[in-house]
């Protein structure tokens, strides 16, 4: 269960926040992309989203997006971006995290995973010691085994709620919202 509790959780990636993180001694974010800075199969980025990833680049954040999308989706994100990506990442294997902690160049002590998904972005990003940030997905069109996962996930997360190991008014949006 330890490996499923996110370090923090917000209602959207707009809503990180990015001072907490430096404080917490963070230098790089590993991005998830669909649900998390587009909505799944969009092939454009909310104008607020592209003004997120500046602003923390201009903080100095490195940032690496890590996506089990395929290579062109995520090249044309990372292109638009001008950041690293590792696409067909597999998530939540570590090769894919180690990737982009490589990508970064900095340790995994000093990096947070930012996404929308328990048992992608937090599981996989806790398994390698990263701070883990799960934010709301963007929309509910998804893969069907994601509809799926989703179900395992909003029980999951009530219970880690019910047990107080997650802040439950943190959650309260998240399951409101699905």
């Amino acid at each position: 269960m330890k490996l499923l509790i996110p370090d923090a959780i917000y209602p959207s990636v707009l809503d990180v926040d990015l001072a907490d993180l430096r404080r917490r001694g963070i230098a790089g974010l590993l991005v998830d992309i669909d649900n998390t800075i587009v909505p799944w199969g969009n092939p454009q980025i909310d104008q607020a989203l592209v003004e997120w990833i500046r602003r923390a680049k201009a903080e100095g954040f490195r940032i690496c997006l890590v996506s089990n999308a395929l290579p062109e989706r995520t090249k044309s994100f990372a292109d638009l971006l001008d950041i690293p990506a590792v696409p067909r990442a597999m998530k939540p294997l570590a090769r894919a995290f180690r990737r982009g902690l490589a990508l970064l160049g900095l340790p995994p002590e000093q990096v947070a995973v930012v996404g929308d998904q328990l048992f992608t972005d937090v599981f996989g990003g806790n398994r390698l010691g990263l701070l883990t940030v799960l934010v709301n997905p963007l929309s509910t069109t998804e893969l069907g085994m994601t509809k799926i996962m989703r179900r395992l996930e909003r029980k999951a997360l009530g219970r880690l709620a019910r047990l107080g190991l997650i802040d439950k008014a943190a959650l309260r949006s998240r399951l409101g919202s699905e």
